[in-house]
């Protein structure tokens, strides 16, 4: 498969996550295990509205979509993985009025677990938060065809 082809999966994908949607998070980067997504700046997401600091759950939500998408760019097939776990660090506050990425990778693929790793910064690569998260594997056949179709546009 190649990166046009898991930008197009990862971004339908994410089409359906209302959460996703609602923010406004596009993939800006895909490759084979890795992945950077983007949440752009905006009133709805101001945790303090003084400073006009990022709410955490809004970079917690880019974190975790960027975990949980990235598998798709490293399993051939696609298949749903539930969140089993997932651990967010914050280092410091977002910088108001710009946007924030996540990058993502898969650093371990088992038969049943897949194991990634995620940075949240924004321009300049300050980091603003750090994650690790599992996913279990529940196997293509568990996927409903239809969402399946949905996501891969067809191609399995």
């Amino acid at each position: 498969m190649n990166d046009e082809l898991r930008k197009q999966r990862v971004s339908r994908f994410i089409e359906t996550l209302n959460q996703a949607r609602a923010l406004g998070l596009s993939v800006t980067e895909a490759s084979e295990g890795g992945l950077t997504l983007c949440l752009p700046y905006s009133d709805g997401i101001i945790g303090n509205p003084e400073t006009g600091v990022i709410h955490g759950g809004a970079i917690t939500t880019l974190m975790d979509t960027a975990s949980g998408s990235v598998i798709l760019c490293s399993l051939d097939d696609f298949e749903l993985c539930p969140t089993l776990d997932l651990r967010v660090d914050y280092m410091r506050p977002a910088h108001p009025h710009k946007p924030v990425y996540a990058r993502a990778e898969t650093y371990r693929v088992t038969s049943n677990i897949i194991f990634t790793r995620c940075e949240a910064y924004q321009e300049g690569g300050e980091t603003i938060a750090n994650c690790v998260a599992t996913f279990m594997r529940i196997g293509k056949e568990a996927t409903p065809k239809h969402y399946r179709d949905l996501i891969t546009g067809g191609e399995q």
